[in-house]
């Protein structure tokens, strides 16, 4: 997981030192390839540091006692969790991109790998395949073949590389303390039973926390791989906030206890505690504040049975060009733009400044009143993106959209809180605008070149569960028009975003 990453950014020199006699003792395995040709922009990655972290889910070994199933339900092991993280050469922030497991990719043909071990089989290649899982990449061809295909798509040079299996989760867990976790709902799992029997807080530990982390199937999320990404988020917020303490820092020997643990459950490739020194020294006084969490946005499931979530490649693009030309991101305090003379320096770290869950995107534009004709549902195409802070609004937006004809072509959280719900559209698409602003109270709409097609409904704060019926096609309707939209950013409005200080309860 990514406890490695975090455990860097609070070591003080003292502990490290204590720790300086463990460079002999991590699990080494070979991973990253920094004369990958797919990596981009290499001049502007200058110092960068970017680590790919993967939670294995095999079920060898201790991982049969702590409730993963055994070799028989699954053999081999395939990343359940993959998180990509940047650290850039200012040192100003950190950026931790996951990655949905059934996301879709080409996989390579790759040498075999055997997790057991650690080793590859050089005699035995595994083919490439069009069409694959992400999952099956290490799961075949191990850390190489991971580190291969997610170089591809992000343009990464991705420099260090741990995995880590559920058992190995459990005991640094358990080293800390356990986790804090909050929800405002019960979590039942399907498959595993219940996660969190009431909301509350919780401070979990051991099989519960590991549970919390893996679970894909809660009936109050409904939304899959996409809502254990959003906890595993939390969970490792929480789990920064906790190392940042003052409880933790101040106590050595607990610290150490943690770092021991983890080098002792991971395998890694360009780790040493030496380089994780040198990372924490240039990194001290980063704030909670200063770290952000995004999830790779995608474009619904395929329909060949596979379900293969299928990646949104220009999106994906922008993301990693921005993370490249560390340009701001959606849910971080603002970043000063760095130049190639300036990019290798160390700036003093700047203050936390998380979004608070009372932070808005602002509308606070004098609309002027338009007239237009409504449209038949069917001849608008629609995507719900969701701003009111809350669960499943955008899911059930959608459902009643497409019982009305819509066609609704996708639903996501936006990645601001809006105070009141907004119909964003492209040119040619103002009927089609107002006709989907009728269904909401007092919703106003406004153009935005960003929007490509069809139109785009955010639906903000005020939303009180109260949509409306379409309106009947080729009738007048009047609707509140803003003032064009200026945000004119390639990368998209509907990205899921956590930040590490937010402790808004989830």
């Amino acid at each position: 997981m990514i406890v490695g990453c975090v455990l860097s950014l609070v070591g003080t020199g003292v502990v490290w030192g204590y720790l300086k006699h463990t460079n002999g003792q991590w699990n080494n395995i070979t991973a990253v390839d920094s004369s990958d040709r797919n990596i981009r922009n290499i001049g502007a990655q200058s110092g960068d540091q970017n680590y790919l972290i993967v939670g294995t889910d095999t079920r060898s070994g201790m991982n049969g006692d702590v409730g993963a199933g055994t070799t028989a339900d699954a053999g081999g092991a395939r990343s359940d969790t993959v998180i990509l993280v940047n650290i850039p050469a200012s040192r100003s922030r950190v950026v931790a991109v996951s990655f949905p497991r059934d996301l879709q990719i080409d996989r390579p043909s790759c040498q075999s790998w055997n997790n057991d071990t650690g080793t590859y089989d050089p005699t035995t290649v595994v083919p490439a395949e069009t069409g694959a899982k992400l999952n099956t990449a290490y799961g075949f061809g191990g850390p190489k073949c991971a580190v291969q295909v997610l170089t591809k798509m992000t343009g990464l040079n991705i420099n260090h590389f741990i995995a880590m299996d559920f058992y190995g989760f459990e005991q640094v867990v358990n080293k800390i303390g356990g986790v804090r976790v909050c929800s405002t709902t019960p979590l039942y799992d399907y498959e595993l039973g219940n996660i969190l029997s009431r909301p509350g807080s919780y401070t979990l530990r051991g099989p519960r926390a590991l549970n919390y982390v893996r679970a894909r199937t809660i009936e109050t999320e409904g939304n899959g791989d996409y809502g254990r990404i959003k906890r595993q988020q939390l969970f490792l917020s929480s789990m920064l906030r906790s190392l940042l303490s003052g409880n933790v820092l101040s106590n050595p020997s607990k610290l150490n206890g943690i770092i021991s643990t983890f080098i002792k459950y991971s395998k890694v490739d360009n780790i040493s505690t030496d380089n994780l020194l040198d990372l924490a020294q240039s990194m001290q006084g980063l704030q909670a504040g200063r770290v952000t969490f995004l999830t790779i946005p995608t474009a619904g499931t395929t329909t060949d049975g596979a379900n293969n979530e299928i990646p949104r490649t220009d999106d994906i693009n922008a993301i990693f060009n921005a993370i490249i030309d560390d340009q701001p991101l959606p849910g971080e305090a603002e970043l000063k733009k760095t130049d190639d003379s300036t990019k290798k320096k160390r700036p003093t770290p700047a203050p936390s400044s998380a979004p608070k869950s009372t932070d808005t995107a602002s509308t606070d534009q004098t609309p002027v009143e338009v007239t237009a004709t409504a449209q038949s549902s069917g001849d608008v195409g629609v995507r719900v993106l969701n701003g009111t802070g809350g669960v499943g609004v955008a899911t059930g937006v959608s459902n009643v959209m497409s019982n009305d004809g819509f066609d609704v072509r996708g639903v996501a959280d936006a990645s601001e809180l809006y105070p009141s719900t907004v119909v964003r559209y492209g040119p040619g698409q103002e009927d089609a605008a107002a006709t989907v602003a009728a269904m909401f109270a007092d919703a106003t709409i406004q153009p935005d070149d960003n929007v490509k097609s069809g139109v785009e409904v955010i639906v903000g704060k005020d939303y009180k569960d109260d949509l409306r019926s379409a309106p009947t096609p080729g009738g007048s309707l009047t609707a509140a028009k803003l003032p064009q939209s200026n945000e004119h950013s390639a990368l998209p409005d509907d990205l899921s975003v956590t930040n590490a200080a937010d402790t808004t309860c989830q």
